[in-house]
């Protein structure tokens, strides 16, 4: 082999595999995400198809006051745990988010492992919720075709047609949810003629709060199989134009969205359809649209057609989570590639700023999850919900010790908080709140594996705990490799050689300067418009108005 070939293998060879170390790429992800596209993908993501179809199996579980309380308990989890992400993503906005944040802050380890954990976890939850809307008039399979690929087209496209397309998807969504919470609370107050409600007595005679404590503990993995992909926000930070701006709006608002689009969900579900009654005990498993429990409400309340209308929207709602789990599973793998933490072909994007490689290989593993439907799907897809569930906890439980690695690192290099673009509340609960959380969760999880049956069958515990044994695997694999193949010094980084500088919105000290700069312009924009509506008038003043909205849009 002459010079110019073994050039040619070592450059090719540093390109394709794992090669820990610089390696420059062409192009860059636009940051071609509005303010309103970053809104909606934080609303859409937290809207998955289990509120549709599975929403009702933990009311059906442990009765409607247990459900109830376990969303309430994972809301909390939740929305602490975005405001987390959201106080490092506005500071630092990257596509890799909370893994990159975990190798920068705590250790390369803990970043692979959230990194290849999320990315596997965006594949099978797009499995599963595929599986879940399943029917006998199609195989699994040709609903991947349906589905996968022509979401896959739009990704190639750009970024804005990821974004314009999640828009309208959450958009749908959230009118649906909205129209069925006030039909649902009209109906059980008997508001609606002809069609009683029940008022509170699905809460009566000890039915509220069924099972005991195992059945109570079962409703959390429906409760984070529905919760699933509010941290998708953070990971638009990176391909967001004003991060700074938009990500803190978001991350405030998730609280409200949380309490609205789940709770009380669960509590008209809880509130209109008994526990005992067959569309709750057959929504889990029944892909059917019919046996969701909304469509019951609403066709109970006399609002029979609602099934062709809650069907439009449940396809809405597939296109849209798996138009998010490709949008995060590709830019994940991107972020990984770059931190040499995977093979160096996915970090490259086209001059769009499409990370193409990244897409393929997401959409190689979304058919190859199908080939598990050879066996039971109901069997497939209990284990797709167990394994998705335990890894978000385990993924929300990391974020909550890499926001605390970050303020450590923060306070140690003397850094103001005003550089921060929004410093969460009530540091340091809500990351010590989540990590406690998830302590006892995975402690409950563990105890009504045990408690599902007797005797105690090895299947439950395995079913229960799968993900954390790949997350222990992830991070000694790569602890080992770091150790003795890159021979790294310290296998956590040091406190004060914590990076706080690359991709920051802004340098140290220059936050409270910039704010006021940006503020000033916008007075200055404001008085500006005023003097055009005011100096116009007429059609001048409702035509300089129009152009102000669609420029927003």
């Amino acid at each position: 082999m002459n010079d110019s070939e073994d050039a040619f293998f070592n450059d090719w060879k540093r390109f394709v595999f794992i090669v820990v170390g610089e390696y420059e790429y062409e192009n860059e992800t636009k940051r071609a995400l509005g303010s309103r596209h970053v809104m909606m993908i934080a609303i859409g993501g937290t809207i998955g198809t289990g509120i549709f179809l599975s929403a009702g199996s933990a009311v059906s579980l442990a009765g409607p006051g247990s459900a109830l309380i376990s969303y309430i308990i994972v809301a909390f989890f939740c929305y602490a745990v975005v405001i987390c992400l959201g106080e490092m993503a506005s500071y630092i906005p990257v596509s890799g988010s909370f893994a990159s944040f975990a190798t920068r802050f705590v250790s390369p380890s803990l970043g692979f492992t959230l990194g290849w954990n999320y990315w596997l976890q965006c594949e099978l939850t797009a499995a599963a919720i595929i599986l879940q809307f399943w029917t006998t008039k199609l195989q699994a399979w040709e609903w991947a075709l349906v589905i996968i690929v022509p979401i896959f087209a739009v990704q190639l496209i750009h970024v804005r047609a990821y974004g314009e397309l999640e828009y309208w998807f959450a958009m749908i969504k959230v009118l649906l949810i909205v129209v069925f919470i006030i039909v649902g609370l009209i109906y059980d107050w008997g508001g609606i003629k002809g069609h009683p409600g029940p008022g509170l007595s699905n809460w009566h005679s000890s039915q509220a709060f069924t099972g005991g404590f195992s059945s109570f503990a079962q409703t959390f993995v429906y409760a984070f199989y529905s919760y699933g992909g509010v941290e998708l926000v953070s990971l638009a930070a990176g391909e967001s134009q004003t991060p700074h701006k938009t990500i803190p709006r978001a991350v405030r608002a998730t609280f409200a969205r949380v309490i609205v689009f789940y709770v009380l969900v669960i509590l008209v579900i809880g509130l209109c359809i008994n526990r005992r009654d067959a569309s709750l005990l057959n929504a889990a498993s029944d892909s059917d649209v019919a046996a969701s429990p909304i469509t019951v409400v609403f066709v109970r309340a006399g609002f029979g057609a609602a099934v062709h209308l809650v069907n439009a929207v449940l396809l809405t709602a597939v296109l849209s989570a798996t138009n998010s789990c490709f949008y995060a599973s590709s830019r994940m793998l991107l972020a990984l590639a770059r931190a040499g933490q995977a093979p160096r072909v996915f970090g490259w994007v086209n001059k769009r700023g499409v990370p193409v490689p990244a897409l393929l290989i997401s959409l190689l593993a979304s058919f190859l999850s199908f080939l598990t439907t050879i066996w039971d799907n109901a069997l497939v897809f209990t284990w797709l919900i167990n394994l998705t569930g335990i890894s978000a906890l385990l993924v929300w439980t990391s974020i909550g010790v890499v926001s605390l690695r970050f303020r450590h690192a923060w306070t140690a290099q003397a850094r103001p908080l005003a550089d921060l673009p929004y410093p969460q509340p009530m540091y340091p609960m809500l990351p010590v709140g989540v990590v406690g959380l998830a302590v006892l969760m995975v402690a409950a999880e563990g105890y009504a594996g045990v408690r599902e049956s007797t005797p105690v069958r090895a299947k439950n515990i395995v079913a229960t705990y799968i993900g954390i044994g790949l997350y222990v695997i992830l991070y000694g694999g790569y602890a080992v490799y770091d150790k003795f193949v890159l021979g790294s010094a310290n296998h956590f980084v040091p406190i004060d050689t914590v990076d706080l500088d690359t991709d920051a919105v802004w340098g140290k000290g220059e936050g409270t300067r910039i704010r006021e700069v940006e503020r000033m312009e916008v007075e200055e924009r404001e008085r500006e418009r005023r003097r055009e509506e005011k100096g116009g008038g007429g059609y001048y003043g409702v035509w300089a108005w129009i152009k102000r909205v669609v420029k927003e849009l």
